[in-house]
């Protein structure tokens, strides 16, 4: 069967278990970019991710003889749940290796789906270290693996996505962002769509830190990153499925890279406009809207709201990493005079009625005329930092800025 009949057969697999989940019209967004911003809400799913579709879609085919001798597979967190869940459902054990580095909520959320029948392993850093350990011990042992995104079963479940947004949308679709990790949903969607709508336009949506299918394509070659940022942990692979990347390269029209600081930023938007709880990969797409809001003008267009898995330990960093891209939070290494009185001819002289210091570490040493100090402030307006550069020179407050200096940034903030 061509990828497009497997996926008609994956929407019949999965009928009686997979949300047919809305597409919605967000007004908020339709105002914004002056276009119709129809968002597929993969995040109401049962397992708060699309994952549950590729997962159940290839269990469901193993034989009874593979079914009996369980599965294995490697996840950041959102496919381990769609696994954990078609172990449950197909009562089929199944081993799960997932970074250290995952989020707790996702750990847990991993465990109640599976209930008796996963069993989880922590290990590396990345997916591609837990990737790594749980493709030795499949084939060591001779189990079935289910991968994440490069399988054709696996492709044709998170294609049925494609499916259900153009069986509910009455008017043409311009553009679908679609967010891309290894690649299975784009990859699966895109057959469909070419098929189907052959006119829309299949943007690839990646992290800034994690582009690996643009990287790939850009290429020819399907090569693993050296190094990666691991923050969108649902979208942050080393390397691509090669499966994925030749559909991919065949079928999507653009690859667009987002900052993980515009992600953040998105994050909190939607969780304090419109009281949507997404994962960093699953605000990939709309934070995506920025770049293209041009193009898209008077367009329908379709974001894919991946999941909604995101960890509430993570707010602090959240918004830091927001504060940071939107230019509203600076760091200083400033030497301060070793005098009473000097913080407060800062505070007074230095900074407005809205700035906000809100990091400072210090130590003061009677040896010295002067003494380092690390200042972190919160600004309304990101243009006033002009303004406290050149009253901190004038006042003759000798200072580093941190921001542009991520070696001393890094070891001094974290």
């Amino acid at each position: 069967m061509t990828t497009y009949e497997q996926v008609l057969a994956a929407k019949n697999q999965l009928k009686e278990v997979v949300t047919a989940t809305p597409l919605s019209k967000n007004l908020n967004l339709s105002e914004e970019f002056d276009c119709t911003v129809l968002l597929k809400r993969e995040d109401l799913q049962v397992v708060r991710s699309y994952k549950i579709r590729g997962a159940y879609n290839k269990m469901s085919a193993l034989t009874l003889s593979e079914k009996s001798q369980g599965v294995i597979c490697a996840s950041a967190g959102n496919h381990a749940q769609g696994v954990a869940y078609s172990c449950h459902l197909l009562k089929i054990k199944g081993k799960i290796y997932m970074p250290k580095t995952t989020p707790k909520q996702k750990i847990k959320q991993v465990q109640l789906f599976g209930k008796t029948f996963v069993e989880i392993i922590l290990i590396g850093d990345t997916f591609d270290d837990a990737y790594a350990k749980a493709a030795e011990e499949a084939t060591a042992k001779n189990i079935i693996f289910v991968h994440p995104f490069d399988d054709f079963k696996v492709i044709a479940g998170q294609g049925t996505v494609g499916l259900e947004i153009l069986e509910n949308c009455k008017e043409p679709i311009d553009y679908v962002f679609v967010p891309i990790g290894g690649g299975g949903l784009a990859a699966g969607l895109s057959e469909v769509f070419k098929k189907l709508s052959p006119n829309t336009k299949i943007i690839g949506v990646e992290p800034e830190g994690a582009p690996s299918m643009k990287t790939a394509i850009a290429t020819g070659k399907n090569l693993p990153l050296e190094k990666i940022d691991k923050f969108v942990d649902g979208a942050a692979v080393k390397q691509v499925g090669n499966l994925t990347f030749e559909i991919c390269k065949k079928n999507l029209d653009s690859i667009v890279l987002v900052p993980e600081g515009k992600v953040c930023t998105t994050i909190l938007r939607l969780y304090n406009e419109e009281a949507m709880v997404v994962e960093p990969a699953g605000a990939l797409t709309i934070a995506a809207l920025d770049f293209y809001k041009d193009q898209i003008k008077g367009k329908n267009v379709v974001c894919i709201v991946s999941g909604s898995n995101n960890d509430i330990e993570r707010t602090a960093e959240i918004k830091e990493r927001s504060l940071l891209y939107e230019e509203l939070m600076h760091y200083f290494m400033i030497q301060f005079p070793q005098r009473p009185g000097s913080l407060k001819e800062f505070v007074n002289d230095i900074l407005g009625p809205d700035d906000d210091i809100t990091y400072f570490q210090f130590t003061k040493k009677n040896s010295r005329e002067v003494g380092p100090a690390i200042v972190g402030l919160e600004l309304k307006n990101k243009n006033d930092i002009v303004n406290i550069k050149e009253k901190m020179s004038d006042k003759g407050f000798e200072f580093q800025y941190l921001n542009d200096r991520q070696d001393l940034f890094t070891q001094l903030i974290g």
